[in-house]
C-alpha cells in the first residue's frame, strides 16, 4: 500500500472568513463547499494544484479543538505550513494588503520562512528555498 495526502485540516473560528482570507489573501481556490447541517465540507487548493491535497477548512465547535488552536497559537507554533516561491515578495505582498505576520522572514537552514496570522485563530507559516 501506498498511502498519500488527501486532505489536511485548520480549524477555523468561521468558515466564510476563512474562505475569504484563504481566497483572497493567500490565493487558494474553493474546491469543496457540502452543506453539512450548520457547518459545511469546505476546502481550497492550490491555484496551480486544483487536484492536490486539499485544505479543510473545519469549524472548531469541537471544545478540544479550541483548546488546539489556542495552544498552539499562545506557544507561536503554526498550524500549518505553505510553500511560496520566496517569502520576502510575500511578506511585502501580503504586508501590504494588511496580513498580520507574527515572525518576518527569517533563514532557518535550508529555508526562509515567515509567519502570519490567518484571522481565524491560527499562526501559518509561509516557506521557500533561502
Amino acid at each position: 500500500m501506498k498511502a498519500r495526502l488527501h486532505v489536511m485540516s485548520v480549524f477555523v473560528d468561521d468558515q466564510d472568513k476563512a474562505l475569504a482570507f484563504y481566497t483572497d489573501r493567500l490565493g487558494f481556490v474553493a474546491k469543496t463547499d457540502v452543506p453539512l447541517g450548520e457547518y459545511r465540507w469546505l476546502t481550497v487548493v492550490g491555484d496551480e494544484d486544483r487536484d492536490g491535497v486539499e485544505l479543510l477548512l473545519e469549524p472548531d465547535e469541537n471544545p478540544a479543538a479550541q483548546e488546539y488552536v489556542r495552544a498552539l497559537a499562545e506557544q507561536g507554533i503554526p498550524a500549518a505550513s505553505f510553500a511560496v516561491d520566496d517569502v520576502d515578495a510575500a511578506y511585502r505582498e501580503l504586508t501590504e494588503q494588511g496580513v498580520v505576520f507574527v515572525q518576518p522572514p527569517a533563514d532557518g537552514g535550508p529555508v526562509r520562512t515567515a509567519v502570519l496570522d490567518d484571522t481565524c485563530g491560527n499562526l501559518i507559516q509561509l516557506v521557500s528555498p533561502a
